[in-house]
């Protein structure tokens, strides 16, 4: 039976945790409606970005545009099976807003799983419904949430989850991938064949969603996935771009989160991947000219593993020559360098639209997540039954 939750947004919540387990979750065969006080279906949040940039507290710059799917004051608890709390800056204000309260002690009083994650326990103390629960937070909530009366798990790392019954609580984003992997356990949802190792080629200015978004919906399916980055080690860091539309005429582009890679270029056997992934973004324009790249995106088309690849990072495939007599799509722009490889184009209407041709996933743009990660788990066989 399809399962369906409830995603509770606010203006500034914190970008990755709005959108990675949004689209992670409906890649997964699950039904989410993202919602915000005093807003409608169609209107959007604003998000924030929020890392550790050497200071005494995380940095904050501006997000992506976050498009909600629903409406607040049209919700039925009892049309969902769960509820999911971003952070970032939304919960503090969230945590005075009594109708949200009151639909959050709905959601526990009748035992459904709520996953909440940095922030968002604000509002699970707000709610009155932490007592004698073990949980944990961003370490900046831990007063709020003992005197509410939780039993308080130390986030020693910031990839910390703990689960409670059916409350699952994450220290930051990190901890998306057992975050999202425990709240669809409690959901009842199991997962076969994800003992799949995945590569992912990365480069400074990549989008910033369509690094992350995968990587993290692929890891919490319990799948190896290592990033990597041309004249880079583990422990490096790649720049990230946020790409949005904002009544240019073209995406505007603003700093994103700063990408840590967990795998060394230099060092690793390629042929021991069983797929490959290539984001989009201003990487793929100068990865293109890397010689090695395009060596290890044809040995991936010539032993027909799958290649996923997103927006601009069909520029990379383009060059490596793989696309003659292939269908794909790409974001508009790339059309040309497509169309000039022997492609045949595939117009990607709507946005969200991606395509499979043999062992290729194609897709414009992170709004098609959702359907690029499940057409790339269709590739290797993994499943999310519930």
């Amino acid at each position: 039976m399809a399962k369906k939750v409830l995603l509770l947004c606010g203006d500034y919540a914190e970008d990755y945790e709005v959108m990675v387990p949004f689209q992670a979750l409906q890649a997964y065969g699950i039904d989410v409606d993202a919602v915000c006080p005093g807003k409608k279906a169609g209107d959007v949040c604003r998000t924030a970005v929020h890392q550790s940039s050497g200071h005494q507290t995380y940095s904050e710059s501006r997000g992506h545009n976050f498009a909600l799917n629903a409406t607040f004051d049209s919700i039925d608890v009892a049309q969902y099976d769960g509820l999911v709390i971003p952070g970032g800056r939304a919960p503090e204000y969230l945590a005075t807003n009594e109708s949200v309260l009151t639909l959050v002690q709905k959601f526990f009083q009748a035992n459904k799983p709520i996953a909440s994650v940095c922030h968002g326990q604000l509002i699970l103390a707000a709610a009155g419904i932490i007592a004698n629960k073990t949980c944990t937070a961003y370490s900046a909530c831990k007063p709020a949430l003992i005197d509410a009366g939780c039993q308080w798990v130390e986030a020693d790392t910031m990839d910390k989850c703990v689960a409670d019954g059916n409350l699952i609580t994450g220290a930051t984003y990190d901890a998306h991938p057992e975050f999202i992997s425990l709240f669809v356990k409690t959901l009842g949802g199991s997962v076969t064949g994800s003992d799949k190792k995945i590569l992912f080629l990365c480069g400074d200015f990549m989008e910033d969603y369509e690094v992350m978004v995968p990587y993290q919906s692929l890891q919490a399916l319990g799948c190896t996935v290592h990033a990597v980055c041309p004249d880079k080690q583990a422990g490096d860091k790649c720049a990230t771009a946020i790409h949005d539309f904002e009544g240019d005429q073209t995406y505007s582009e603003k700093p994103g989160h700063d990408f840590a890679l967990n795998a060394s270029f230099d060092q690793l056997n390629f042929s021991e991947y069983d797929a490959l992934v290539i984001p989009g973004g201003r990487a793929p324009e100068y990865l293109a000219l890397n010689e090695k790249v395009i060596e290890i995106v044809r040995e991936f088309m010539e032993k027909k593993k799958p290649v996923a690849s997103i927006c601009h990072g069909q520029q990379i495939l383009s060059a490596a020559g793989v696309l003659k007599g292939r269908k794909c799509t790409a974001y508009p722009a790339v059309k040309l360098n497509v169309v000039l490889a022997g492609a045949t184009w595939l117009e990607p209407d709507p946005i969200h639209r991606c395509f499979t041709d043999g062992n290729l996933v194609t897709g414009a743009a992170w709004p098609g997540h959702p359907e690029f990660v499940a057409q790339l788990m269709a590739l290797l066989g993994i499943r999310v039954s519930f």
